[in-house]
């Protein structure tokens, strides 16, 4: 089950609230959430809902077991983490594995038919955060698998995000608040979020996915260039839509999760979009893979090698193809020029803007294709292939209508940090008391039309894809 969809809009979440907001005590709303997040996991994957429920009571298991024997606590997380980066890599790589042995040694090993459990990437990422913080003591060991479960198979964010450190929220586990106001504000921010995935992320997709499934020849460089920006409006408003849905949906249940995305399109590093890009996965890396490899103390040259080391990782974490792969040492190879060049970093804000810029299309056309050689005639192209008449972006042209450019001007307008001229206008708005209704009243009229809006686009469009299938 996705939050863009009839199932998920008009029954699951509904039922939902009702339901917690009777619950008369804490204990019976954990409860709920747990059975309400496994029969939301369920829905999509019947049979891996009890792959997490066992992997999230050996991960409890483990972390009991290193809180009480200091003499078994290096084996006991050596011993959870190989047993996470195997079940990973099981479910998830072992197709890449295989056909990667055939093309090398020209074999014919049959290539595994597994299917990936949806969301392993995230709630393994969870469950092995849980487990490294009581090994290091930043946490205190959770005596309650219950309360462990829920952590981890908590709907909003089990299966696109954010990655959420049980630090971050194990007091609200047992001890947290909702009323009527944060209940509404959750809501909005939710509705906020489902527009971005459903109005401008799925507009921009199809004309994404229909030049990227177009004949070579059929590709310029004016065809290149939309379909690139089209896939960097389309991951962004995906992305951070179903992240802003999570973070709506768990202030909904009194959870307050940690921002996943600040404008990183108004970056002007490579360093500066990865502190605003995904935050959560940036900070996962940091705590638990480059600072433990020394992250930036051992010289400039150990410091470059760990972070093509993590964006290595990174790539591999986003999906099993070496598309990926590339995509995260690109990003590394930048960030190491970055270290070694300064300057890259004192550039005039306009220049470095474009320069972040043009290096996060090109990495995210490498992301996109389906195969390295299919990324690499698209940037060909976009660097090199410009016909001259109208004739020759035909193909283009084709995906100008009217609703596309409405949305694609929303998108770019939108993508910018426009949130200081809002709190602007908010300021001068909620002088007052009437002036605070007034601007409650206008928001919330604004989040209903949204709400509307995307159930028509829903109810009368069959595309609605879920990216996150390969992550």
């Amino acid at each position: 089950m996705v939050f863009s969809s009839f199932e998920f809009l008009c029954i699951f979440l509904p039922v939902l609230c009702i339901v917690y907001a009777i619950l008369p005590s804490m204990r019976w709303k954990n409860g709920l959430l747990i059975i309400g997040s496994l029969l939301f996991y369920a829905y999509g994957e019947p049979i891996y809902v009890l792959l997490m429920i066992g992997s999230s009571l050996v991960h409890y298991l483990l972390a009991m077991g290193i809180s009480k024997s200091a003499s078994a606590k290096k084996p006991l997380l050596a011993l959870d983490v190989i047993l996470s980066l195997v079940v990973l890599g099981l479910f998830k790589y072992t197709g890449m594995i295989v056909t990667t042995v055939n093309q090398i040694a020209h074999s014919n090993i049959p290539v595994p038919a597994i299917v990936m459990p949806i969301g392993i990437s995230f709630f393994t990422f969870q469950s092995m955060s849980y487990v490294i913080d009581v090994y290091r003591g930043r946490v205190e060991v959770q005596t309650n698998f219950f309360k462990v479960l829920l952590y981890i198979s908590f709907f909003p964010q089990l299966i696109a995000g954010p990655i959420v450190k049980y630090r971050d929220i194990s007091k609200e586990i047992d001890e947290r608040h909702t009323d009527a106001q944060q209940v509404m504000q959750g809501l909005q921010r939710f509705i906020i979020g489902l527009s971005k995935k459903v109005l401008i992320s799925n507009t921009v997709g199809q004309v994404v996915d229909h030049i990227f499934a177009a004949q070579a020849s059929s590709i310029n460089g004016v065809t290149a260039w939309l379909a690139a920006i089209s896939y960097l409006l389309q991951i962004y408003y995906d992305f951070s839509g179903y992240s802003d849905m999570a973070i709506g949906l768990g202030q909904v249940f009194g959870f307050h999760f940690r921002e996943n995305f600040d404008h990183p399109y108004d970056a002007t590093c490579i360093r500066d979009f990865w502190r605003k890009w995904h935050i959560s996965l940036s900070s996962w890396f940091k705590d638990y893979v480059y600072i433990p490899l020394g992250g930036n103390r051992k010289g400039k040259v150990r410091t470059a090698i760990n972070k093509l080391i993590v964006f290595f990782l990174t790539g591999l974490w986003h999906g099993a193809n070496w598309t990926f792969v590339v995509w995260g040492l690109f990003h590394g190879c930048f960030l190491m020029l970055e270290e070694f060049v300064p300057k890259l970093q004192k550039l005039p804000r306009v220049v470095a803007h474009i320069y972040s810029l043009v290096v996060v299309t090109v990495g995210f056309v490498i992301f996109r294709a389906d195969t390295l050689s299919q990324g690499w005639m698209f940037i060909r192209k976009m660097f090199s292939d410009f016909p001259m008449s109208v004739a020759g972006n035909s193909l283009a042209m084709q995906q100008m209508t009217p609703w596309f450019i409405f949305i694609l001007v929303i998108a770019v307008l939108c993508a910018a940090p426009v949130n200081s001229l809002v709190k602007g206008i908010r300021s001068k708005m909620t002088e007052g008391s009437k002036g605070l209704a007034v601007c409650g009243t206008i928001k919330s009229v604004f989040t209903l039309v949204l709400l509307l809006w995307c159930m028509i686009r829903l109810s009368g469009n069959a595309y609605n894809p879920f990216i996150y299938f390969r992550f």
